[in-house]
């Protein structure tokens, strides 16, 4: 019996990208940002992502590679949205900017480019993270930004390159 498709496919299952592309190279993201190590989470996340594709083998350096992903984090700002009963940030926005080029290495060719990739999340410091006068202690506000930018790099890690892979 034959059966036909419709041309759809699962997210995360399609690809738009050139069957000839196999071996990835994604170097180290830039910082441009006054932000310590947000580029080794993210460069990870997005090898991570990549390597879950199970289509790709991810290398670090462009010497070999069928594609390379240049990419940099232009900005990131950190505002609080919500305050405590003593004016306290209790809850933050996080936005993260960044420029993606992925780039055919044989051609020189872009692929995918998107110079302001935005991100936004929000999150909440927990009342754990207070002192006895009530204020937000220093490495409790430290601990869970940390935590919060490490599920932030997930999301924009599957956005990155849910949008190369599937051509969004």
């Amino acid at each position: 019996m034959a059966t036909s498709g419709c041309g759809y496919a699962l997210a995360g299952r399609g690809s738009f990208l050139p069957t000839d592309i196999r071996i990835v190279a994604i170097p180290a993201l830039v910082n441009r940002t006054t932000f310590f190590d947000v580029e080794q989470i993210l460069t990870e996340k997005v090898r991570n992502e990549f390597i879950g594709r199970g289509k790709y083998r991810i290398i670090p350096e462009a010497a070999g590679a069928d594609a390379v992903l240049n990419a940099e984090i232009t900005s990131i700002t950190l505002q609080p949205v919500g305050l405590t009963s003593t004016g306290l940030g209790s809850r933050y926005s996080f936005n993260l900017t960044m420029k993606v080029d992925f780039v055919d290495a044989r051609t020189q060719r872009s692929l995918w480019q998107n110079d302001a990739l935005t991100f936004r999340e929000e999150y909440d410091l927990t009342a754990g993270g207070t002192t006895s006068t009530g204020q937000i202690a220093p490495e409790a506000f430290l601990d869970q930004q940390r935590s919060s930018f490490d599920r932030i790099a997930t999301d924009v890690a599957r956005t990155v390159v849910t949008a190369i892979v599937e051509a969004f």
